[in-house]
């Protein structure tokens, strides 16, 4: 699932390509793209319909554009979805969702494409006086590490409330947003913490020095273009990002850990796995 430098490279997209055009015609081809859109997919395309797309912005891995003063274009890709700006002359994408033409003479497009169906646009309401329009449906929604307003005191402090094991609690949207099972593990090995590390046994600079790893690895995806394991993640110009390349735990079952050349191990770990170091990130001791 892309993960918060996969979402912000669509959202620069979406900023440069998007922002400030308005909203000519919007068709929905399948109703499951906009399931979260509860009043239906007629109504969506009616409030789509004459709308200015404002700013596009971020929280974790959710996108949205204000509409007007009081809704906003929500965005999530899921699994597989894709916001794609192209030609209008461009043929149709084989799982396109969602269209939206604009009152321009640009030419392009946005098209929302989503092979497995997991993501989704809907409008919503926004949190009142919101001066960027935030959705009320994101509000629980945590700051992410890159943002100015993230706090790294406050996340300290509820990682010690929330007495879990670190990687439980960076996968959590409502303590920290946009870190997932992939950059979560190359945090972790970054910063020599193993994935069943009690959040209650850090200490705040440990807490710092992981932030920090946090951010690096979220930077240099982003100077990447983001991770792409398959053809489904792109960026609005359909390009694949190539982080994977410089990966240094997730998916690299017995290879060497590019620090001490032990054989990077992988556990089944809720649902997903864990990649990780033996030696740099040994296992926490279990009380007898």
């Amino acid at each position: 699932m892309p993960e918060l430098p996969e979402v912000e490279v669509v959202r620069r997209g979406l900023a440069r390509w998007v922002s400030g055009r308005t909203v000519e015609e919007a068709v929905v081809l399948h109703p499951r793209a906009v399931r979260r859109h509860f009043a239906g997919a007629e109504d969506f395309a009616a409030l789509l319909k004459g709308a200015v797309m404002g700013e596009a912005h971020r929280r974790g891995k959710y996108l949205w554009l204000p509409l007007t003063e009081s809704l906003s274009l929500v965005g999530h890709l899921g699994m597989s979805g894709q916001l794609l700006v192209q030609p209008t002359t461009a043929p149709y994408e084989t799982h396109l969702r969602v269209r939206v033409r604009f009152a321009d003479t640009l030419g392009t497009e946005l098209r929302f494409v989503d092979q497995r169906t997991f993501g989704g646009l809907s409008v919503h309401e926004v949190v009142p006086g919101d001066p960027e329009g935030l959705p009320v449906t994101l509000a629980h929604i945590a700051r992410d590490p890159l943002d100015d307003a993230f706090d790294e005191d406050a996340f300290h402090a509820a990682l010690r409330r929330k007495r879990t094991t670190i990687k439980r609690a960076l996968l959590d949207q409502s303590l920290i947003s946009g870190v997932g099972n992939i950059y979560a593990d190359e945090a972790l090995w970054r910063t020599r913490l193993h994935y069943e590390r009690p959040t209650a046994s850090l200490t705040r600079p440990r807490t710092a020095e992981l932030v920090t790893h946090i951010r690096e690895v979220m930077g240099d995806a982003l100077a990447a273009g983001g991770t792409s394991f398959d053809s489904l993640y792109v960026n609005v110009n359909g390009e694949s990002g190539y982080f994977d390349r410089s990966l240094d735990a997730y998916g690299r079952e017995d290879e060497p850990c590019r620090r001490c050349g032990t054989p990077i191990r992988r556990r089944a770990w809720m649902n997903r796995s864990s990649y990780f170091c033996p030696r740099c990130q040994p296992a926490p001791r279990t009380s007898s």
